[in-house]
């Protein structure tokens, strides 16, 4: 049965609860660390922090695989394989920047098929650049509206994000992030299911 945004939600919330303290510090670290770094340099040092953006992405499934702590150091992880990481990164960027010029709805559409490419990155040492992005997309087929709704179910979070002035931000995204570590176990078990039936 195909299961719906409340079960991962709901997955998300548990890995959490009752531990909220790490991942919320883990979280207005990397925020400032990412504010800092972006108010000082140019768009080329913004580029730089995609790794980052990757370690802090991938700590939410190392926690929920391992029950890894979230620590400091652990934000800067995506720089021991800097250039498979970054340059894949940066591809899949630029193509939902191309797409996005087409019309918004492509866009959006390929984002939600490049969404598991961190995940990817993370679980297959031996792919990068294209060959990650097409594995993310081949993940996501047949799942890309139930992703959607995944996204939408947390739009009231984000609500209260910007109605806080950012600071709900340190316990919604722990909670998003937590929730899509998830969702790719699910998308990654669905996908092995059909690579053995084929």
């Amino acid at each position: 049965m195909e299961k719906n945004s409340k079960y991962f939600r709901d997955l998300g919330w548990g890995q959490l609860q009752g531990r909220w303290a790490q991942p919320v510090v883990f979280t207005l670290v990397y925020i400032i660390i990412s504010a800092v770094l972006s108010g000082i340099g140019s768009g080329m040092l913004s580029i730089l922090l995609l790794p980052m953006a990757y370690s802090y992405s991938i700590s939410f499934l190392d926690n929920k695989r391992t029950g890894k702590d979230f620590k400091v150091e652990t934000l800067f992880d995506g720089y021991k394989d800097f250039l498979r990481i970054l340059g894949t990164l940066v591809l899949q960027n630029v193509y939902i920047f191309l797409w996005t010029l087409l019309l918004i709805v492509p866009g959006v559409i390929k984002s939600m098929s490049y969404s598991q490419t961190y995940y990817v990155l993370k679980d297959n040492p031996e792919l990068s650049f294209n060959a990650a992005i097409e594995r993310s997309m081949a993940m996501m087929e047949g799942h890309k509206m139930q992703y959607f709704l995944l996204m939408l179910s947390f739009i009231g979070w984000l609500l209260l994000t910007i109605l806080t002035c950012g600071i709900a931000a340190l316990w919604v995204s722990p909670y998003m992030n937590a929730t899509f570590a998830h969702y790719y176990e699910y998308v990654k078990e669905e996908y092995s299911n059909k690579q053995i039936a084929a």
